[in-house]
């Protein structure tokens, strides 16, 4: 196969061309290792020889990055391995320069693809849960709130962003304690916890999951275990808050501590409280949604952002209809 070879000449300073080679030209050695090029760099003169697609690609993903550096924006591992996709794709990666929000898709382990948000609403939701300490997601069943929340968390542990993800569940019971179920607390709990793991295992290996949770870096627990901490430096989600009580959001989100980010996930149309007990996230919602609270922001879903199977929108559209018609 015959060997391309194409000069990079950069616009940029000294120290900008440091830092978009990166420390020990490590995002040189990154492109070099996706692609299969060979780079070579001195001051602001890249060679790139390798076959001529790949060295394309190269080209693409340098251009990319002194487009970055010159913007006055960071450069990490993640962000070159995003450029390099996009231009396999022909995608372009829109990143905020100060929230470092990403459109198109999260690496969130070398073992896995791009999770990529696919609509306006999951796209918006992504991108809130950069810009701010505190999100609540609100939709139905399968538009991918705790799915992407789980990704944003895993991308902010690689990134060392945070030192730890906490998954945290209310957990309902359903005529029966807990403490008159069999085995001990997390053989009681574990079926609450189900959905959490469902969604760890299908963005990292089973193996790695359970090393981070033995190392305590990851922590998937039941609300009432959140009484009296504080999680400094954690990625944070609450899942199905529409089942928590007000006294338990509150407990929950005075529990947010510095350097940490916190998500709420729930869906308003399938509370499992008993009757009279009104939700922690509806009241969270009538409190925090009018008050225009820097750091935290309402995302919202529809059906039309159901990743499932097809009919499940159409479920979900049919029950929608009936509830406007009847008022129940």
């Amino acid at each position: 196969m015959s060997e391309t070879k194409v000069r990079v000449h950069l616009h940029l300073e000294r120290d900008d061309v440091f830092k978009l080679y990166g420390i020990a030209d490590a995002n040189l050695k990154l492109i070099e290792k996706a692609t299969g090029v060979i780079l070579v760099g001195k001051d602001e003169k890249i060679v790139v020889r390798g076959e001529k697609k790949a060295c394309i690609i190269a080209k693409k993903v340098i251009r990319a990055l002194e487009e970055r550096v010159a913007s006055g924006g960071d450069v990490s591992g993640m962000l070159v391995e995003e450029l390099i996709e996009d231009a396999r794709t022909g995608l372009k990666t829109a990143q905020n320069p100060q929230s470092g929000s990403v459109e198109y898709g999260l690496m969130v382990s070398s073992q896995r693809d791009f999770i990529r948000p696919k609509t306006a609403n999951q796209k918006n939701y992504i991108k809130t849960i950069f810009d701010n300490q505190v999100t609540f997601g609100i939709g139905p069943a399968g538009t991918g709130k705790t799915y992407l929340a789980t990704a944003a968390a895993l991308y902010y542990l690689r990134e060392k962003k945070v030192e730890r993800i906490v998954l945290v569940r209310p957990v309902v019971e359903a005529g029966e304690s807990l403490g008159f179920l069999p085995g001990d607390m997390k053989e009681k709990t574990d079926p609450y916890l189900r959905p959490l793991f469902d969604a760890i295992y299908d963005m990292i290996e089973p193996r790695i999951f359970h090393e981070l949770v033995e190392n305590e870096v990851i922590e998937v627990a039941p609300l009432a275990y959140m009484r009296g901490r504080t999680l400094n430096k954690a990625f944070v989600i609450l899942d199905e808050a529409q089942n928590t009580t007000i006294d338990q959001m509150k407990m929950f989100l005075t529990r947010t501590g510095n350097g940490s980010k916190v998500v709420v996930t729930g869906d308003i149309t399938q509370i499992d409280l008993p009757p009279g007990r009104k939700s922690g996230l509806i009241h969270a919602k009538e409190i925090f949604e009018g008050e225009a609270m820097e750091g935290m922001a309402f995302s919202y879903f529809n059906s039309s952002d159901v990743s499932r199977a097809d009919i499940v929108r159409r479920i979900l559209d049919a029950y929608e209809k009936y509830e406007k018609k009847t008022g129940i």
